[in-house]
């Protein structure tokens, strides 16, 4: 396993990770009002009334695509052929965003393809241990199949001691780099928070990815308030070909860890992104907007600024070479 030492990172503060900026403090009050209105009182147009469309894959489908190719597979599990190797973001196919299976977000949709019809993976990247992100059942039925597994610190021991092989994993801190074959990636920042339980909050760290093969480049956000680090890693490493960008969960109850539609344009402005990809939606009910509201206000925001929005449908693929804006599936 390659790490960078935890306790040198000058993410750590208290023997906790933290952002550098001052954050909301919410308080467990306000913590378990807002997880019971979650329980009690979500609005009925939080969940779609009828299914939402989704592209089945095949294996064989995936193979035969061109290099450079992109499948957004639900919420932030996105599939990326660079080159003719396949690499996954925070794959979660379970039915609940949570650690039970009674209880918790609730998929609108399945999959577009069964996790076992997924090709062999040159690597998974993780961006940080919330489960609608990391799916410990995925996780273990790649750990075969998957050659490497990219983490930021702290997430990439918890993989070791779910069973993934020590040399499998990387983990990094921000503004680090490993290349694995033809492909570099660098962990680099995001404002937001970890724990998968009560008492490990912040005991792992957080954060976004640059992913760069040859001259194509991708921007990974995972989850994110808006903060200057986008400018930064815009200056460093854009331009990006493609920007996947959460927008979706959004709350002004929780302004500093997700972003409003109008931030996440600013993000990708800020990135010098050629086409964003909105993320983090469609998938799960994390939030108390209308499902849809995302990429309603994120397609506005886009004819507004002048900037060209990729929105597949489920499963549907998505060149790096010739990205199309896709229809506004989510209206009909």
């Amino acid at each position: 396993m390659t790490t960078t030492a935890a306790h040198t990172s000058p993410q750590i503060q208290d023997g906790r990770f933290r952002n550098p900026a001052r954050m909301h403090r919410t308080g467990l009050r306000k913590t378990l009002g807002i997880m019971w209105k979650m329980l009690t009182d979500k609005p009925a147009d939080s969940v779609p009334a009828v299914p939402i469309p989704v592209q089945a894959l095949s294996r064989a489908q995936l193979e035969a695509a061109p290099a450079d190719t992109v499948f957004r597979l639900g919420h932030s599990t996105v599939l990326l052929k660079l080159g003719e190797r396949f690499w996954l973001t925070d794959p979660v196919f379970a039915e609940r965003a949570s650690p039970f299976r009674w209880l918790g977000p609730k998929r609108f949709h399945q999959p577009p393809l069964a996790l076992e019809e997924l090709p062999p993976l040159a690597g998974v990247i993780l961006s940080h241990d919330h489960y609608d992100h990391l799916d410990r059942a995925a996780v273990l039925a790649l750990a075969a199949r998957a050659e490497h597994f990219v983490a930021p610190l702290g997430v990439g021991d918890l993989l070791v001691k779910w069973g993934v092989p020590a040399a499998k994993v990387h983990q990094l801190d921000w503004w680090r780099g490993v290349t694995l074959g033809d492909v570099e990636l660098t962990c680099t920042p995001a404002q937001h928070f970890s724990g998968r339980g009560l008492s490990d909050g912040n005991s792992t760290l957080w954060c976004s990815w640059v992913i760069r093969r040859g001259e194509r480049k991708v921007f990974f956000s995972g989850d994110s308030g808006y903060f200057r680090g986008f400018k930064a890693i815009g200056d460093k490493y854009g331009p990006f070909d493609l920007t996947m960008v959460e927008t979706g969960a959004y709350d002004p109850q929780w302004p500093d860890i997700h972003m409003q539609p109008e931030e996440t344009m600013q993000a990708h402005i800020d990135l010098r992104g050629a086409v964003l990809m909105p993320i983090h939606n469609g998938t799960f009910d994390l939030a108390f907007h209308p499902w849809h509201e995302p990429f309603d206000r994120i397609a506005a925001l886009a004819e507004q600024r002048g900037q060209q929005l990729a929105t597949p449908v489920i499963g549907a693929p998505l060149s790096l070479a010739a990205p199309q804006a896709g229809q506004q599936w989510w209206r009909k």
